[in-house]
């Protein structure tokens, strides 16, 4: 009920009240710090947030997406999943949530967790007849095989990642092989950039190399059909895929109940609110990369640096105090 209140007061525009009770109740919080950059610094701007805009004693713990979930539901800890990548584990969250053992706050990334084949923008802005793979797909001499010039490359992502099974299957769909191109292992699209070389293939966002150099990410060409993609799109051994939309993911911030009881409504209007886009993130991941910095460090440079973004996530006492902070 208490969560409902709190989303209920945020849609109208409520949320000016007292810190020094959500202060009081708010005590220790654990916070998971997911095993990459973006949810990394997101739990640090939870933990920086929280402690001197509320007045918690919140700590970072280390988890992944699978055991940090399922600890939430079955122990009821940690308090805080700031980027939880839900759609890798739907059954398990959806039954959390109807058995009242975790609760959904805001969508961590309002974009959602985006996954394409990409290309360069200067590709784009010197072919302007390119928007879709299809598009691409026509021109196999402006993305050059480095090993078979001759032919074209798709680069496929990591060996064992969702995204290298689902490109391995659009390879076929799209008739990437009958139209001159070879599917290659994972590429660096970053030194093809900077030599000013075509690249197309798989990649994804939020990231520090979508921060530093401009990719367009190709249509589709075709709306997205949920049961195909489950039936063969995301299935290795399916021998006849069909073109489809790559759907974004949902990554969403989760708390338990016990948590959400205890911070009160202020503290949870915070959580329910607090959500970022992914070029705010790319552009802060790209940040954190070239300088080598930290979870914590990458926090501070954002509070300090994005003060449009975050000041409308908390009540204008909250903002004063975090400015102080910093």
């Amino acid at each position: 009920m208490k969560h409902l209140l709190a989303t209920t007061c945020l849609a109208l525009g409520l949320g000016v009240m007292g810190v020094s009770s959500a202060s009081a109740e708010c005590g220790d919080v654990t916070i998971a710090s997911m095993n990459w950059q973006s949810a990394e610094v997101l739990a640090a701007v939870d933990q920086f947030i929280l402690n001197n805009g509320y007045g918690c004693n919140a700590q970072i713990i280390v988890g992944d997406t699978v055991p940090t979930i399922t600890s939430m539901i079955e122990k009821g800890e940690p308090d805080i999943a700031p980027e939880g990548w839900i759609d890798f584990i739907p059954e398990v969250v959806n039954k959390g949530v109807s058995e009242g053992r975790l609760i959904k706050a805001a969508l961590a990334l309002s974009d959602g967790g985006v996954s394409g084949w990409w290309v360069p923008k200067f590709i784009v802005d010197e072919n302007p007849d390119i928007k879709t793979i299809d598009d691409a797909l026509k021109h196999p001499e402006l993305f050059p095989d480095p090993e078979d010039p001759s032919k074209g490359a798709v680069h496929n992502g990591p060996q064992g990642w969702g995204g290298t099974l689902v490109t391995t299957q659009f390879y076929k769909a799209y008739g990437a092989e009958e139209a001159g191109f070879n599917l290659v292992d994972t590429g660096s699209s970053a030194g093809a950039y900077e030599r000013k070389q075509g690249w197309i293939g798989y990649y994804w966002e939020p990231t520090a190399l979508l921060g530093r150099y401009e990719m367009v990410k190709l249509g589709h060409g075709v709306p997205f059909d949920e049961a195909e993609w489950k039936r063969c799109n995301t299935v290795a051994d399916c021998p006849d895929p069909k073109k489809n939309e790559w759907p974004a993911d949902t990554v969403q911030t989760l708390v338990t109940p016990k948590f959400a009881e205890r911070a009160g409504e202020e503290i949870m209007g915070y959580l329910n609110n607090r959500s970022w886009k992914n070029a705010t993130v790319n552009a802060l991941m790209a940040w954190m990369t070239d300088n080598q910095a930290t979870g914590e460090d990458g926090a501070r440079h954002f509070l300090e640096n994005n003060e449009d973004v975050w000041t409308t996530w908390v009540s204008p006492e909250v903002a004063e105090k975090i400015k102080a902070a910093l």
